[in-house]
């Protein structure tokens, strides 16, 4: 979609073009939205602190769409074609891409992760828990040979809150079925709350997709108590998504909800909605201060 920039959006474009070197690289629930224009990136076009992060994220999956390899000891991913699976236009972004991914989360102990409620169910043994499912390279086929290192599935829910309302608390926290390999602990953010204005990162699964990441979005609205809102780039998938502080690096919260993912037009087929860029609801994030008291102690820095 073409976006007209009033002076104000160049102010704001020439803004984060600065904040933002940290995450951009140098060369180049319920439903959410685009805001302006879309800028979600693969993993391989990611600046080294990004992928550091995105390092930690994880994709939840149906453990019946994982299938493990005898002959190879790894595992493939079941997985359909985005376009066809939400019938979208020709042209729409990632379309050509596999997705299956149902939601995503956040690594915040050595056997714990955060997403959201609605993502999770008592029915603990039938999701799996994945790092690593992400273009690392051009060419990349994401869905095949996920070492076993890699893949987890779930022992207990330790705590769990779902909204009923849309302004309710949102959050799951999974232990997993053993201490986490080869990946880092997110670090969150423990001192004042974000603000207003804010820049924020966001690292996940939009529909299902392989790994994400949305550089440049800002806080909208950080006064309602337990979550903000933002303009961030977002999908279906990307709940449980994490949403770091795009200056420090540090958790902020997770996606929890937003606006609608897709709309039909007059040909008969989905394109994805978009709005411009001060437009829609905004996409809703819990905070990581909300969810603390439920919260195993962590050491220092964590």
């Amino acid at each position: 979609m073409v976006k007209i920039f009033n002076l104000m959006n160049m102010n704001r474009i020439l803004a984060l073009t600065i904040a933002l070197q940290a995450f951009s690289s140098p060369a180049f629930a319920g439903g959410k939205s685009v805001y302006g224009t879309d800028d979600r990136e693969e993993l391989f076009e990611a600046s080294p602190m990004a992928a550091r992060l995105a390092d930690s994220v994880v994709s939840i999956w149906k453990s019946e769409n994982v299938r493990y390899n005898p002959a190879s000891g790894d595992f493939s991913l079941k997985t359909r074609k985005l376009a066809e699976e939400y019938h979208l236009c020709p042209g729409e972004k990632f379309g050509e891409q596999q997705e299956g991914a149902e939601c995503s989360g956040a690594l915040i102990g050595e056997d714990l992760v955060l997403t959201t409620g609605h993502c999770s169910t008592d029915a603990c043994g039938e999701i799996s828990i994945i790092f690593g499912f992400a273009y690392k390279r051009p060419g990349d086929d994401p869905a095949a040979g996920v070492p076993g290192k890699d893949v987890y599935s779930c022992k207990r829910l330790i705590a769990r809150r779902t909204p009923q309302n849309t302004s309710g608390l949102d959050f799951a926290l999974i232990q997993l079925d053993r201490e986490v390999a080869g990946h880092k602990i997110l670090a969150r953010n423990r001192g004042a709350g974000p603000k207003k204005g804010d820049w924020v990162t966001l690292i996940g699964h939009p529909l299902g997709l392989p790994l994400k990441i949305s550089p440049d979005g800002t806080i909208r609205d950080a006064s309602p108590e337990g979550y903000f809102t933002t303009d961030l780039d977002s999908f279906y998938g990307n709940s449980g998504s994490p949403v770091f502080n795009t200056v420090t690096g540090l958790l902020e919260g997770i996606l929890v909800r937003g606006g609608e993912d897709t709309a039909p037009a007059s040909t008969g087929c989905n394109t994805l909605v978009a709005y411009p860029q001060n437009g829609g609801r905004g996409e809703t994030v819990t905070m990581i201060s909300a969810i603390e008291p439920f919260l195993p102690k962590f050491p220092p820095g964590i």
